[in-house]
């Protein structure tokens, strides 16, 4: 994927990956709200599953990448088709604060406060867990 000069970022074949991966990550993650919508002063389920699932994805593949080679070729397309395209529009930090900041400002001050902890700790442990789970997987394919 390296172009002649040309610095990742403005490289076509880099945008499209991440153009790819993050129509199917945007599709996901609508279909997940549609499938699983928030209201009021509930616990915000859908978002929370996504960026928990997200988080433990992201750090699977990236642990796998990094111990599979260099972010050269086909591993530096999977990264930016499927952690920066698809993770970074599947995950949704932006809907996470608002979710916090409406449950906070209907009452629910006790979910909306336990909501950002549980997220943040669960999504940190699933990032770790997916570490876990690609450092393994990448010793499996090395063997």
């Amino acid at each position: 994927m390296a172009a002649a000069g040309r610095p990742l970022h403005r490289q076509p074949a880099a945008l499209t990956a991440v153009f790819a991966g993050a129509v199917v990550g945007t599709a996901l993650r609508y279909w997940v709200g549609e499938a699983y919508p928030h209201s009021g002063s509930d616990w915000p389920w859908g978002t929370f599953c996504i960026n928990v699932i997200g988080s433990f994805v992201l750090g699977l593949l990236l642990e796998a990448l990094v111990r599979l080679g260099p972010d050269t070729g086909v591993r530096q397309r999977v990264r930016l088709l499927a952690g920066t395209g698809f993770c970074g529009a599947f995950t949704t930090y932006s809907t996470f604060a608002l979710e916090t900041a409406r449950l906070i400002e209907n009452g629910a001050v006790t979910t909306g406060l336990a909501y950002a902890a549980a997220s943040v700790v669960s999504g940190a442990a699933a990032a770790l867990g997916g570490i876990v789970a690609g450092n393994a997987l990448a010793a499996r394919v090395q063997r």
